[in-house]
């Protein structure tokens, strides 16, 4: 294993792989250290949406230039990544979200976003599948450019190129320590030996908040157990992913034609736990049914669970922090994946030196030591 890189990155989800990759891209020598596989955490658990329609301009910003970013990604890494397409549609269920719905696409239009609010007719003619009875929706949001990846060959092809480019990653390397000295980083110390470096970057999900311990810096994140089901294949029979802010629930129509989906359990919990629960798989069923009624008597092969990393205000944490070198990329609340590429970029370019393309100061962990603006555009 190396002893020395400039910069080491914990955690090979899809942020940690998307950075390695941009950082080797400009010359820089990166370590990526990982306790398990890569896209072990949320990034392979994930229900590998990609979505634009947020309430708070960083978000929404943030998840544009990623779209601008994967539309090319296939073809810049040599890998298809499984990009499709077919937006989201976010139902609205009363004039409480409607006025919020308003907000948010006047918001998306004015960064030239596609989107628009549409009624029960376009609802069935995007995705006939859809109740809008059974949904107790009164309209709901559409943006055509919203979509789907296959997040393991997204973050495996990330990897990959970046391996080309002379990055290294340690699977089941896992970090005991990081040392600090004179308020600078120094030093990884991990199972397997120690690493100088210059810079680390917490990249480790869920368990970002006990890799910051290490440095002495207290984070307000929470791991919080989400689960998610997948579905016989089906024939074609929408192409959108279907969400509710109100019920939590998501649902699309994967490429070999799984439904896959989530919504919060009632026996939801903060904290490392593993277990799939009976009470998630009975109201995913009730509600996928409510939701699409041809789906009542599908079968389901697979439940499973993972974590949102979450913040107070759902927004990510990401930049500098008061140890030099301590850079955070954690937070995502379980959007990690859709805005990883812009994520992964922006942080390229704070570590090299660069102009940032766009400014990141508002995700600075030091924004809860005063009032926060959440992100009411937020699933489960």
């Amino acid at each position: 294993m190396e002893n020395k890189a400039e910069v080491v990155i914990i955690g090979a989800g899809i942020n940690g792989c998307a950075l390695a990759y941009e950082l080797a891209k400009r010359g820089k020598e990166v370590v990526v250290v990982e306790k398990n596989y890569i896209a072990y955490g949320a990034t392979g658990r994930c229900g590998a949406g990609i979505r634009q329609q947020w309430a708070t301009k960083e978000n929404a910003l943030l998840a544009k230039k990623s779209v601008e970013i994967f539309e090319k990604l296939s073809d810049e890494l040599g890998y298809d990544i499984g990009l499709r397409q077919g937006g989201y549609l976010i139902a609205i269920h009363d004039e409480e979200g409607m006025e919020q719905a308003k907000k948010n696409v006047e918001m998306q239009k004015s960064i030239g976003l596609p989107v628009r609010i549409i009624y029960e007719d376009e609802i069935k003619e995007i995705a006939p599948i859809l109740d809008p009875k059974g949904m107790e929706t009164i309209a709901a949001t559409f943006c055509p450019t919203d979509g789907h990846a296959n997040p393991f060959k997204t973050t495996y092809a990330y990897a990959i190129a970046a391996k080309k480019l002379g990055a290294k990653i340690y699977k089941f390397t896992e970090v005991k320590d990081i040392k600090v000295k004179d308020g600078k980083v120094k030093k990884v110390v991990t199972n397997r030996g120690e690493i100088e470096t210059k810079y680390v970057v917490n990249a480790a999900g869920a368990w970002s908040k006990e890799i910051a311990k290490m440095v002495g810096i207290e984070m307000p994140n929470k791991p919080v157990r989400k689960e998610a089901l997948v579905t016989e294949p089906l024939k074609r029979m929408f192409d959108c992913m279907v969400i509710s802010f109100k019920h939590g629930i998501y649902f699309s129509q994967q490429e070999e034609g799984q439904i896959l989906g989530g919504i919060p359990s009632p026996e939801e919990k903060v904290g490392y736990y593993m277990e799939p629960t009976f009470s998630f798989l009975k109201y995913m069923a009730y509600m996928l049914g409510k939701y699409a009624p041809p789906l009542k008597h599908v079968s389901i092969l697979r439940q499973w669970t993972g974590f949102y990393d979450v913040t107070p205000d759902a927004l990510p944490i990401l930049g500098e922090t008061s140890v030099e070198g301590f850079i955070q990329c954690n937070g995502f609340s379980g959007h990690g994946f859709m805005i990883a590429p812009m994520t992964a970029k922006l942080l390229a370019q704070l570590i090299c030196g660069e102009k940032l393309e766009m400014p990141i100061d508002r995700l600075n962990i030091e924004r809860f030591k005063g009032e926060i603006t959440e992100e009411k555009a937020v699933v489960g």
